[in-house]
């Protein structure tokens, strides 16, 4: 399909309706959206610092905990950076210039491709966010299924280009975007008839409770009528939690072995133990949301527990026979099963036929036979 803009604005406004209604993408084998199970991206970043070894670790961790995909970010410094970019954060005194971290953390095309290569072996989508056109160039040729627009690309248009020469969906994150701007990153992706989603994001690390903005994602499903989720950064489940039970339909966090590893991440990330139980969160609520109930129904078989924990009339003290029955004389008590309380009115001047105690509920036997 041609990637380039569409100038007539009949056919425009076709494209822009027909994608305006996809509420859900496809990214590899996966829909995204519609109902299906939130996709779980645990983002390594840079947590790797470097390591070929550590990366491919990572990979193994990400999939023993249940995650859907594992995401890293493919920096080429030469393309993207220089000697005058600030750290975000101090570094060790390994690298005096971020142009250098960068340079020094650089994965070859071929070990891209290796990293590539483990996680699908492990069943995991590979993603990895792109900083320059050439790292579009090498991602694309080892067949990335999807792309994911960092926050600081919130108005890279030369970047997102690139992707959509390749026609796959986008995940863009609103960490640094205005209102405005993801409006028109959303007329970019739909004039490209591109299938996209979009993320919540706080771009603060770690981010706190207060900054973590739940509303957005119901703000961005209303607005977009598109796959929606949330980038936490803070460093806890909490966010990942509360976004899942209310729907998000791709959770990404930033993962790590430990918080106190080096890195500009590790602080604002979550532990694998923590991962783990946000894919658990995730799978019971698709077990609950697939098996839904009929309280009738459920009513009908829990008929024993109904009667055990039901209330039956038994009188307040011992009765002899031939004892006029009053309401006075009469309370409930556990079980269910005997004359029930809202019975209680009709046995108003009945006879007993027995004596009664008040250890044992009323039975309608206990009762002589009326006379008309």
């Amino acid at each position: 399909m041609d990637a380039r803009p569409i100038n007539s604005a009949s056919a425009l406004h076709k494209i822009s309706n027909r994608v305006r209604r996809m509420n859900f993408i496809a990214i590899g084998n996966r829909t995204v959206g519609q109902g299906s199970p939130a996709l779980i991206v645990a983002e390594v970043a840079q947590a790797h610092d470097g390591s070929l070894g550590t990366a491919h670790a990572f990979i193994d961790a990400v999939a023993d905990a249940g995650a859907d995909a594992v995401k890293f970010q493919t920096h080429l410094a030469i393309e993207e950076s220089t000697f005058d970019e600030p750290f975000r954060v101090p570094l060790s005194e390994q690298d005096s210039t971020r142009f250098g971290y960068w340079k020094r953390t650089e994965f070859t095309p071929d070990q891209w491709g290796g990293l590539a290569a483990h996680a699908r072996e492990r069943q995991l989508i590979f993603l990895s966010s792109p900083f320059s056109i050439a790292a579009v160039k090498l991602l694309e040729g080892i067949d990335m299924p999807a792309w994911k627009v960092g926050s600081g690309e919130f108005a890279s248009r030369e970047l997102w280009t690139a992707m959509a020469l390749t026609q796959k969906p986008i995940i863009f994150s609103t960490g640094l975007a205005s209102w405005i701007e993801i409006e028109a990153a959303v007329r970019f992706f739909k004039s490209r008839c591109l299938p996209f989603a979009l993320l919540q994001c706080t771009t603060s690390y770690p981010t706190s409770l207060e900054e973590i903005g739940l509303n957005v994602i119901a703000d961005l499903r209303e607005e977009f009528e598109c796959p929606v989720g949330l980038s936490d950064h803070s460093g806890t489940v909490f966010p990942g939690l509360a976004a899942l039970a209310r729907g998000a339909d791709i959770l990404e966090v930033h993962v790590t072995f430990h918080r106190a590893m080096f890195g500009p991440d590790a602080h604002a990330s979550l532990t694998f133990d923590e991962l783990r139980l946000l894919c658990n969160m995730r799978d019971s609520l698709v077990t609950m949301d697939s098996h839904p109930i009929d309280k009738t129904e459920t009513a009908k078989r829990l008929d024993i527990l109904r009667e055990t924990f039901g209330r039956s009339l038994a009188p307040i003290r011992s009765l002899p026979v031939g004892t006029v029955l009053s309401l006075e004389m009469l309370t409930s008590k556990k079980p269910g099963g005997g004359i029930p309380p809202e019975a209680g009115q009709l046995l108003v001047g009945r006879v007993l036929a027995r004596d009664v105690t008040p250890d044992r509920i009323l039975r309608w036997s206990d009762l002589a036979e009326e006379t008309t």
